[in-house]
């Protein structure tokens, strides 16, 4: 994607910007903060760093647009209102702040007659979060090349490790990715580093450690990312230092390991926000809220030709993103796994969790899994979303929690896997 195309509905303005000192002290602002644009569709997700020496200068990252350390230009500071902008070839983009404080900044963002709400909140500096100096890159060989990823282990010894698998897309071993950073995988590794159990998490090829471990989309299957999940696991069940061995996989990352579960030894699995459909009745659901008309009838057809095993030649232009052939193979062999089938085939302990402000799972899958798992127990969270996050009901609050790296886990996803763990202790 081209760097300096933002989105099809912004295009380009040009601000004019004060050169006038400011006439109030501003406020402390230098550091990380994460927010996002709101736009129509969905929030777009941004990350500025600002900094002070002579003047302020700031760099802004933009996942999804594959933007990262662009410099931002004439920040400026005026009755109590911050700007900023990106100057990019034959465009000057303005974010101006309605209100601005040591936690919170909130404005508008300017391209072209277009304008839309941004907010930026403070990433805290000086969280929690396990230094590095607890954990370990480890690496595996898989029949795709080699893969990396982080081994976090407690300060005392254990004898049980967990493998984290993250969910669709190419998402970071943190659970970060173009959607935001919300830190939530990372910090499901620390809760377990904190009961005393060693993790080991990874990146999703073209993510993170792992970004020049690329499939070619046309190439790409979802027994690929099946098998990737199973070279770990393989590595971790040689690993003398581990006796007992738990999958944890969040999203897609749920299917992932209860397939890979019948392939390795395991002890138990835990389902995060699983799907507990197959993938096309998962599509047909979130395509008939989006689409109507000719265009859904059209989704329609082609979900159904993807679901006996064959392609689609002629897409239009508004499916491609979602039908686009190149991706068809992918999408053929992810509908070949039904979730209920596959949890059926585990004799093990399973914990399935979802919560009830999930945007993108429902708690009725959450049962599915459930109703066909041999030895499940059924955690739904109230107002835990997607990310693991309390979060409200209301669509553009609930994503916001999608780019808040400090926001904890929900309390109550805590309790529930520290009290399933200890189960498995006997405690």
């Amino acid at each position: 994607m081209n760097k300096y195309i933002f989105l099809a509905l912004l295009l380009t303005v040009c601000v004019g910007c004060s050169n006038n000192e400011s006439s109030n002290e501003m406020p402390e602002i230098t550091g990380n903060w994460y927010g996002a644009i709101e736009t129509p569709n969905a929030p777009l997700p941004i990350e500025i760093t600002f900094a002070k020496d002579e003047k302020l200068t700031g760099t802004i990252n933009i996942p999804a647009q594959n933007i990262q350390d662009f410099n931002l230009s004439n920040l400026d500071y005026q009755d109590d209102e911050l700007s900023f902008d990106m100057n990019i070839p034959g465009q000057v983009i303005r974010f101006k702040s309605k209100e601005v404080n040591e936690e919170l900044i909130e404005g508008e963002f300017h391209q072209q007659g277009a304008t839309f709400p941004f907010y930026l909140e403070r990433s805290d500096d000086n969280d929690s979060s396990v230094e590095d100096t607890t954990s370990e890159t480890v690496t595996v060989e898989t029949n795709q090349g080699k893969l990396s990823g982080e081994l976090m282990l407690p300060e005392e010894e254990t004898d049980t490790v967990a493998l984290i698998i993250p969910g669709s897309g190419p998402t970071d071993r943190n659970g970060n990715s173009v959607a935001g950073t919300n830190n939530s995988l990372k910090m499901l590794a620390e809760l377990l580093r904190e009961e005393n159990i060693a993790s080991l998490r990874y990146d999703k090829r073209g993510a993170g450690l792992n970004q020049e471990a690329i499939i070619n989309e046309e190439d790409l299957f979802f027994d690929d990312f099946i098998d990737d999940a199973v070279f770990w696991l393989e590595k971790l069940r040689a690993d003398d230092r581990f006796e007992r061995l738990i999958v944890i996989g969040h999203s897609q990352g749920s299917l992932v390991g209860m397939t890979a579960a019948q392939q390795v030894e395991v002890d138990a699995l835990v389902s995060l926000a699983g799907a507990g459909r197959p993938l096309n009745q998962v599509l047909q659901e979130q395509l008939s809220a989006q689409l109507d008309g000719e265009l859904l009838a059209e989704a329609k057809q082609i979900i159904e030709q993807l679901e006996n095993g064959h392609q689609v030649d002629d897409v239009s232009q508004p499916l491609q993103s979602t039908f686009r052939k190149s991706v068809q193979p992918f999408l053929i062999s992810w509908m070949d796994y039904n979730p209920t089938t596959e949890i059926s085939q585990l004799n093990i302990p399973v914990l399935i969790i979802n919560g009830t402000t999930d945007l993108q799972v429902s708690v009725e899958d959450a049962k599915m899994l459930h109703s066909k798992a041999h030895n499940s127990e059924l955690k739904i969270i109230e107002g835990m979303n997607h990310v693991l996050k309390s979060a409200p009901e209301e669509r553009s609050e609930n994503l916001k929690t999608y780019n808040q790296p400090n926001l904890p886990l929900a309390d109550e996803l805590k309790e529930s896997i520290k009290v399933f763990l200890g189960k498995l202790d006997g405690n």
